[in-house]
C-alpha cells in the first residue's frame, strides 16, 4: 500500500477530513428531505450502522427549510447537495448546514458561485466541488457524443475552473470529488488530480448500479485509489438501502487495513468436501459480532476463521486468532492452529463467541 497522500485538513461539523484523520464514511438519505420525520429516522439507522457524515438532496425550498429541524435530531454532520439553483445553497447555509456540495456541471455562473463561497466562508463551513461525469458530459456536447473528449481531463478541467474562483476569494476549505460511472475513468481522474493539488478527496463511483454490481465497481474503484494512498472520505453509491452503503464502506476500509470495525471473519468458498451449511453459520456469526470491536494488543483486529473442512482448517487458517473447521457432525475449534475443543455443529457459533 502506498503512503497516504498528504492533504490539507477540512472540518465538517465534528468530523475532520484530510490531514492525518481516518478515512471517513458517508452516505446519502433516500427520502424527500422535506419529510423531516422520515429523514431523521433514516439518518438514525445510518448512525447506528457507522455512518459519520450524511448528505441530503436539496431539490427545492421546502427541503432547505427542513435542515434546521433535521440537525436538531441527529448526531452527525449534514451536507446539503445543491444542483441548478445556488439560492438553495444560501438557504441551507443560513439553516446551519455543515457543508455544501456544488456541482460545476449545473451551477456555472461565476456570480452565483462567488455568492455561495462568500456565505460559506462567513459561516466557516467547507464546500465540496462535486464533479459528476453525467453533468460534465452534457456540457461538452457534441464533442462528448462523438467521443472526442477525454472525460477524466474534462472532470479535472471543470474542477480547476471552480478552484480558481474559490482561491481568488481566499477560500480553501475545499473537498474534491471526480465521480464517473465508469471505474477506469474515475480512477484515472483522481490519480491525475492528486498530482496537482493538496485538497482532500471524496471518493466514489457514481451511479454504480444495483447492489451486486455497485459493490464490485465501488470496491475496485475506491479500493484501487485507497491502495494508491488517495482518498480522505468515501461514499459507496448503491441502488439499495443506504445502510448497505455504510456496511460496504466499512468492509472496504477494513479489507485494506485503513480502519478496524471489529473482528475480521475469513471463510472458505466451500467445495464438495464441505458437509455443513457454512454460509448460514458465517451469517449468524457476522450478525452476532455486529457491535463487537475487539482488537489484539498490537492494535489490529482479531481474525476469526470459519472453514468447511479439514483441508482449510487449522492448516491453511493457522494464522487466525480463533477458528473452527467442520466435519460431518461436528467441528473443531482452534487457536493459532492448535485444536482446543470439539463442538456440535448446532453449538458452533455459541462456542466461538464464548471462546472469543
Amino acid at each position: 500500500m502506498a503512503e497516504r497522500r498528504k492533504t490539507r485538513q477540512v472540518k465538517v461539523g465534528g468530523v475532520r477530513i484530510g490531514g492525518e484523520s481516518p478515512v471517513s464514511i458517508q452516505s446519502m438519505t433516500k427520502v424527500a428531505t422535506s419529510d423531516v420525520k422520515g429523514v431523521v429516522s433514516q439518518i438514525k439507522r445510518l448512525e447506528r450502522a457507522g455512518c459519520e457524515i450524511i448528505r441530503v438532496a436539496i431539490k427545492g425550498l421546502d427541503d432547505a427549510k427542513a435542515i434546521g429541524a433535521i440537525k436538531k435530531n441527529i448526531n452527525i454532520p449534514i451536507v446539503c447537495d445543491i444542483h441548478f439553483d445556488h439560492e438553495l445553497a444560501l438557504k441551507c447555509i443560513k439553516a446551519g448546514a455543515d457543508k455544501i456540495r456544488l456541482n460545476p456541471g449545473n451551477i456555472r455562473k461565476k456570480a452565483d458561485i462567488v455568492e455561495v463561497v462568500k456565505a460559506a466562508k462567513k459561516a466557516r463551513i467547507p464546500i465540496r466541488i462535486g464533479l459528476n461525469s453525467g453533468s460534465v458530459f452534457a456540457r461538452l456536447q457534441p464533442q462528448a457524443v462523438n467521443h472526442k473528449v477525454d472525460l477524466s481531463s474534462a472532470l479535472i478541467g471543470s474542477a480547476f475552473a471552480y478552484i480558481k474562483i474559490f482561491e481568488d476569494l481566499d477560500f480553501r476549505d475545499i473537498i474534491i470529488s471526480l465521480k464517473a460511472s465508469d471505474v477506469a475513468t474515475t480512477v484515472e481522474a483522481y490519480r491525475k488530480m492528486s498530482q496537482f493539488c493538496d485538497y482532500p478527496m471524496h471518493l466514489g463511483v457514481t451511479a454504480s448500479g444495483s447492489y451486486d454490481q455497485g459493490i464490485v465497481k465501488s470496491s475496485i474503484g475506491i479500493g484501487a485509489l485507497l491502495l494508491d494512498g488517495i482518498g480522505d472520505t468515501i461514499r459507496v453509491s448503491l441502488t439499495a438501502d443506504p445502510v448497505e452503503e455504510v456496511i460496504a464502506a466499512k468492509r472496504i476500509l477494513s479489507s485494506i487495513g485503513l480502519r478496524s470495525f471489529g473482528p475480521e471473519i475469513i471463510s472458505c468458498p466451500t467445495c464438495g468436501r464441505c458437509q455443513v451449511d457454512l454460509g448460514s453459520i458465517v451469517k449468524e456469526l457476522e450478525y452476532s459480532l455486529t457491535a463487537c470491536n475487539l482488537k489484539l494488543k498490537n492494535g489490529g483486529p482479531l481474525k476469526i476463521a470459519v472453514m468447511g473442512c479439514e483441508v482449510n482448517g487449522p492448516g491453511e487458517a493457522k494464522d487466525a486468532d480463533l477458528g473452527i473447521a467442520f466435519g460431518k457432525a461436528s467441528g473443531v475449534i482452534f487457536k493459532k492452529g492448535k485444536i482446543v475443543k470439539t463442538v456440535e455443529i448446532k453449538n458452533a457459533v455459541k462456542e466461538l463467541l464464548r471462546q472469543l
